[in-house]
C-alpha cells in the first residue's frame, strides 16, 4: 500500500488508499475506494479537528467538494505526541481519480488554522 504524507504546523496527515474490488461494479461505473488516515500531533499544543474540506476529482474532469464538521461524526482532540486514526470511503465513476484537501484545526487557546490533507491517487486494482 502506498502512503501519502503532508506536515503542516507540526501535524502530519498520512493517507493509505485501497481499492475495494468486492464493492465496486465495473459495468455500473461504480468504483469504491477506502482510505485510512492517521493524524499525528508532533507539536506542543493540544489540537482539535473541527472541519474537513475534500476535493475529489475523477478522470472525466468531474470535481466534487465535500465540506463538513469533523470526521466520521467526531471532532477529535489530539494531545501533543498523540494521534487520531479513522477510515472512510469514496465512490468514483471512473477507474482512477484523486482526493486531497484540508482540515480546520483549533488549538486550546482558540487559535484556528488549516492543515493539508495530501493529495492521493485512487486507482482501481492498483492500490
Amino acid at each position: 500500500m502506498v502512503t501519502y504524507d503532508a506536515t503542516t504546523e507540526s501535524i502530519t496527515v498520512s493517507v493509505r488508499p485501497v481499492y475495494l474490488d468486492g464493492q465496486s461494479d465495473v459495468m455500473a461505473r461504480r468504483f469504491v475506494f477506502a482510505y485510512f488516515i492517521d493524524i499525528e500531533n508532533d507539536g506542543f499544543d493540544e489540537v482539535q479537528l473541527l472541519r474537513r474540506h475534500w476535493i475529489i476529482k475523477d478522470d472525466t474532469g468531474g470535481v466534487q467538494e465535500v465540506e463538513g464538521e469533523g470526521v466520521i461524526g467526531e471532532q477529535p482532540t489530539i494531545p501533543p505526541g498523540g494521534s487520531h486514526s479513522y477510515n472512510s470511503f469514496c465512490v468514483l465513476p471512473t477507474f482512477t481519480g484523486t482526493m486531497g484537501g484540508t482540515y480546520l484545526m483549533q488549538r486550546a487557546n482558540g487559535e484556528r488554522f488549516r492543515i493539508e490533507i495530501p493529495r492521493f491517487d485512487l486507482k482501481a486494482q492498483v492500490n
